[in-house]
């Protein structure tokens, strides 16, 4: 019995439920509230209204007039805003893209040859082509010096930097392109090259050169201090001194003392042969 009375009441809460979602569901689609909950007595209020529609008051007696849709002509994007906008017109150098709905602005282009200057597209400029730039004049220039640009109404950028071995220069429409380093033999050596090497060789060559000086000055001086030395131990000997006769009465004397010298150096040795004889003959 119990559980009979159960299951009717839990059938009941969920019918209840059901019909009062049917109800919100039926006063949404007719209010175009999308978005509410109960206010203060018997009113309702109402959080967001259905795309299209703005705000009219935010509480009330009854759903039905707390939103209604936007006029032909206007749309509205925030489901809690209570004006809604112009569409915009496309016009002059404009194209219509798209037609302006209750949720979404009309969509306009450009004609060729031309682009949107701003991200609404607003207005239209002059399209720039590779190696311009758009300036704030709503006109084209040239890349400046050192930079390029490769896409159309897009602002220069520069070269690359860095680049050691670079194979092609850039311009305004291309960068500059690199390469790799690479060693070719067949290549003559430049200047700066050709002066290491000679100076290297004279360097050496000079001193080799000041080596040998040294080495024979060394040599020379050895032989000189080996000379002196011998000359040093020679015992010195005297020659006697023959002079010529001359007609000079006192180189005439001279010679003449000197014969009588030698005379009578002989008389002593005989004299003394002599004497020698004499004293052999006493012995005997």
């Amino acid at each position: 019995m119990r559980a009979d009375s159960m299951g009717w009441i839990l059938w009941a809460i969920g019918a209840s439920v059901l019909i009062q979602g049917c109800m919100c569901s039926a006063l949404q689609t007719n209010s175009g509230c999308m978005k509410w909950t109960e206010g203060p007595g018997d009113d309702v209020c109402c959080e967001a209204c259905n795309p299209g529609h703005r705000l009219i008051t935010e509480c009330g007696p009854k759903l039905k007039g707390l939103c209604t849709p936007c006029e032909a002509g206007k749309y509205i994007l925030k489901p809690t805003d209570r004006k809604c906008e112009r569409c915009s017109q496309c016009v002059g150098a404009q194209v219509m893209v798209k037609e302006c709905t209750a949720t979404t602005d009309t969509q306009c282009g450009c004609k060729e040859g031309l682009t949107c200057g701003d991200a609404t597209c607003s207005f239209c400029v002059k399209k720039c082509e590779t190696g311009q730039e758009p300036t704030d004049k709503r006109s084209c220039r040239p890349c400046p010096e050192g930079t390029f640009n490769d896409q159309i109404h897009q602002r220069c950028k520069p070269w690359s930097t860095g680049c050691q071995n670079i194979v092609t220069k850039g311009d305004a429409l291309t960068d500059i392109t690199c390469g790799n380093i690479s060693v070719d033999s067949s290549k003559k050596p430049g200047p700066a090259e050709q002066e290491w090497p000679l100076s290297v060789v004279a360097t050496v060559v000079l001193s080799v050169f000041s080596i040998i000086v040294i080495l024979f000055i060394t040599i020379l001086a050895k032989k000189n201090s080996n000379k002196k030395k011998e000359d040093v131990k020679k015992p010195i000997t005297s020659t006697p001194i023959i002079t010529t006769p001359t007609d000079d009465p006192r180189t005439l004397i001279a010679v003449e003392c000197s014969f009588h010298e030698a005379q009578q150096e002989q008389g002593s040795r005989s004299e003394l042969l002599g004497s020698s004889g004499s004293s052999d003959q006493f012995i005997a």
